[in-house]
Formats: C-alpha cells, sequence, structure tokens
C-alpha cells in the first residue's frame, strides 16, 4: 500500500508540477459572482496581461468582492483578448491602456497587478506604490538582488499591501510539512535537496530577427533592457532563458523552491555558494540561460542542492520538483502533489527497525493561487500586512538566494557571501553582478 500511495502522490505532481491551475470556465465564473456594493469592492488594475498576470487575475476575479476596471499591456492584441476574457468573467469590460504609467493616474484602482517579464517589475512596483496603489508581483521579485533592496525600501516608505506571487506559501500541505521539519522528528538536517527536472521544456529554436509584430510596442516592452532587434524567442513566454529579462529556471522556479526550503530551515542567506552547469542539453539552442546546473550553498549548519534541468523529468526520488530534508532519523520529501516521510533505520536484536514512526503520505488539497490571492484581498481589507502568506521581505529573500546562484554560475567560482553588508566578500566581479543596468534613458529607481 506505501509503494502505490506514493505512486499516486508521484502521478499527482506530473499534473501540479507543471504550475498550471485549474479555473471554472469564464461564463460559470461570471454566474457564480455575486452582488456586492461598489465601496465593499477592491478595484484592480493588471500591467502585463498573457501570462501569470492573466492567471493571477483570474483567480482574483474569483472573488465577488474584486473587479478589474483596467489593464495594461504593450501587446494591443493582448489587451484585446483579456478585455474579452474579463468582460465574459465579470460582466463589465475594463479599461485599457498601452502605457501603465498612464493607467496608475487612474483614481479608481486600489491594487495592481504585476505580470509582466522580470526585468519590469522593479519600476513598475515602484511607480504602483508612489501612485498610492496595493500591489501583487509575480516572482521572482526582480531581475537583480540591487533592484530587489530598492523595492524593499520603497515598500517601507510606504504603507501599502504587497504580495508576492510564490503561492506554494499558501498551501495547507506545505505549511504541514513545514510544521513537521521543525519538530525535530527527522533529527539534525544536514542537507536539504531543491530540484526542477522540466521535461516539457524543449529546446527554443533558432529564429531570426524580425520585424516588430502589429499592435505591439516594442520600445516600452524593452524598457530598461539593452536595445535589440526584435526576435520572437525574447518575447513573451521565453523572455524567462534571457539574461536581459530574467534568471533561467533558477528564478523561476527557484524560488518557489528555495523559499519553502528557507522557510522551513529557518535560514535567510548563505555563507558561500557555487555553481557549475551551462546548456549542456541543447548547446545550440537559442536560449542563454543553463538548461543544466547545481547550485550548493552553504548555511548555517546545512548545506542546500538546487538542481535543474530542461528536457527531462527524472528529478529526484521519482519527482520533477521537490524538496527533501534529510535528517538523521528520516527524509521528508516535499512537491506539489503532496509531502512523503522515508524513515531511516537501524538494527535492533537483529532486526531493522525505522529510527522515526512512518506516517501516510499526506496528498495535496485544494487550489492554492486562489488561496494566496484571497489572502492578498483580505490583507488589504484589514490593513494589515502580517497576515500576508509572502510579504515582499518573504519575495526578498528567495530572489535573492536565487540571483546569488546564478552569480556563482556566472562566475565560475566560489562565492562568499557578507550579510552585514549586503555583498560578496573581496570579489569584485560578484559584486558588479549585484548590479541592475538600465538603458534607453530608463532611470533606475531610487533606493534608501
Amino acid at each position: 500500500m506505501q509503494t502505490s500511495r506514493r505512486d499516486f502522490i508521484r502521478s499527482a505532481s506530473v499534473l501540479t508540477g507543471s504550475g498550471l491551475f485549474s479555473f471554472a470556465p469564464l461564463e460559470i465564473l461570471a454566474s457564480q459572482r455575486k452582488r456586492v456594493s461598489a465601496l465593499e469592492k477592491v478595484h484592480l488594475g493588471v500591467i502585463g496581461c498573457n501570462g501569470m498576470g492573466w492567471s493571477d487575475l483570474r483567480s482574483h476575479l474569483q472573488l465577488s468582492d474584486v473587479e478589474c476596471v483596467a489593464l495594461a499591456d504593450v501587446d494591443q492584441n493582448v489587451l484585446d483578448r483579456r478585455a474579452a476574457d474579463v468582460e465574459k468573467a465579470q460582466g463589465k469590460r475594463p479599461q485599457l491602456y498601452k502605457d501603465y504609467r498612464k493607467m496608475l493616474e487612474n483614481k479608481d484602482i486600489d491594487a495592481v497587478i504585476i505580470g509582466t517579464p522580470d526585468h519590469w517589475h522593479c519600476l513598475a512596483l515602484t511607480d504602483s506604490l508612489a501612485a498610492g496603489k496595493h500591489v501583487y508581483c509575480e516572482k521572482p521579485l526582480a531581475n537583480s538582488i540591487e533592484e530587489c533592496n530598492i523595492m524593499l525600501a520603497a515598500a517601507k516608505r510606504s504603507n501599502k499591501i504587497i504580495q508576492i506571487g510564490q503561492w506554494q506559501r499558501s498551501g495547507s500541505h506545505y505549511e504541514k510539512a513545514i510544521e513537521y521539519v521543525r519538530s525535530g522528528k527527522l533529527g539534525n538536517i544536514r542537507l536539504v535537496k531543491v530540484w526542477a527536472y522540466q521535461g516539457w521544456m524543449e529546446p527554443v529554436s533558432v529564429k531570426p530577427d524580425s520585424a516588430v509584430p502589429a499592435g505591439v510596442d516594442y520600445d516600452m516592452w524593452l524598457g530598461p533592457a539593452k536595445k535589440r532587434p526584435f526576435n520572437a524567442n525574447r518575447f513573451h513566454f521565453n523572455f524567462r532563458w534571457f539574461w536581459d529579462y530574467a534568471g533561467g529556471l533558477m528564478t523561476d522556479w527557484g524560488v518557489h523552491e528555495i523559499d519553502i526550503a528557507l522557510y522551513a530551515m529557518n535560514a535567510k542567506a548563505p555563507k558561500s555558494v557555487m555553481a557549475s552547469g551551462g546548456k549542456l542539453a541543447y548547446p545550440d539552442d537559442a536560449s542563454e540561460t543553463p538548461d543544466t546546473l547545481q547550485t550548493v550553498y552553504e548555511y548555517e549548519g546545512f548545506n542546500m542542492l538546487w538542481e535543474h534541468a530542461t528536457g527531462i523529468d527524472g528529478g529526484n526520488y521519482g519527482l520533477t520538483e521537490g524538496i527533501a530534508f534529510i535528517g538523521n532519523n528520516g527524509t521528508v520529501v516535499l512537491h506539489r502533489g503532496g509531502w512523503m516521510l522515508y524513515p531511516e533505520t537501524k538494527t535492533q536484536n537483529g532486526v531493522k527497525l525505522y529510527k522515526i514512526d512512518d506516517i501516510p503520505d499526506q496528498a495535496r488539497n485544494g487550489e492554492y493561487l486562489n488561496d494566496h490571492t484571497k489572502n492578498f484581498i483580505q490583507a488589504i481589507k484589514d490593513n494589515n500586512p502580517k497576515i500576508l502568506k509572502c510579504g515582499i521581505e518573504t519575495g526578498s529573500i528567495a530572489a535573492i538566494n536565487a540571483h546569488m546562484g546564478n552569480i556563482a554560475y556566472k562566475t565560475g567560482r566560489k562565492v562568499y557571501w557578507d550579510a552585514a553588508t549586503g555583498s560578496f566578500k573581496n570579489d569584485v566581479e560578484a559584486n558588479a553582478l549585484i548590479k541592475a543596468h538600465y538603458n534607453n534613458g530608463w532611470q533606475l529607481p531610487k533606493g534608501v
């Protein structure tokens, strides 16, 4: 029974591990919305409506006390499609903007969802806070450590609610697994393994530069990134695999899993980081970020090993993604489908015994993105950031640690972190990679 149970949970992880979410059809969603007075509603604007921006908005629209009043996107095709979707979901069409800064002038907007590529998060969040809006920002928090620190400073100056889209923090089975890890039953935990093996990710085929698609404000899409000719590989979803806009799987999936690992272990910053990998599976495809990577983080009392690979699903413990807390008495393996305990054994009087009592495998319970967005809206209504499941400081810890992994990879050596100064020790090259570099006349927001 134990084997079949674990096989069931592993198969569930294939369905949930991709990060896809289950939603009711838009027409049904509209029929389920209850009548709520305008005074009770939280009015939303969205910056970046194509991928996770849309998933986040659709999740918010399952709450009857939320109304989308505005959408901003540089792609008119996306704007038109999402405007029609929103109208189906809530019965009312939102206002449309090509420039989010114009949208932020709308006094009817209470809160903003940021679903842009990573290189836009810092500007969009600081501008939204300056306009007096609450913010739900997609992960990773930013595309550099410097931007993370600027965003933290801006948050401290504001009195606004900020939720980061690391929705695993709202998962009940994650909460229970973390409680078990912290109970001490595993004994001394010397290693935490964290991984994402993404078999669905095929090589990004090389494409020539081309004309900018009709309806797209490409200069605005580039924003502070380097000026380059338009290339379809860098646009929409695949921006994740190019350094100008994002940090590859290390920041895309890494922040989710690293966040849970560090939270369970009560850790924030490593003492050292080293990484090895590269484009080992698809050396000739168009992407820049590594398709294969192993990163070792040294914390006080334990190490954490991050692994990722594209094109294959053969991750640790037969899972495509997860976190393993490896202790002297046993190992907890936690993933999006549930969690399991693997007790260590000892021999007593010639008989093999478990060092700790085994427990039934625990399955996922619910749609956690919905719980995460509901938590954000409740925090706004209560004006209470303390109830947030993933506030901006939490998001910054995960993002900064993930960026450290990429910096170690880029330098090709072990780097040592000084938590007191927020910089690497005696390492000019690594410290240069902390910085954000803005182009095309865009200015990095001011810090403290």
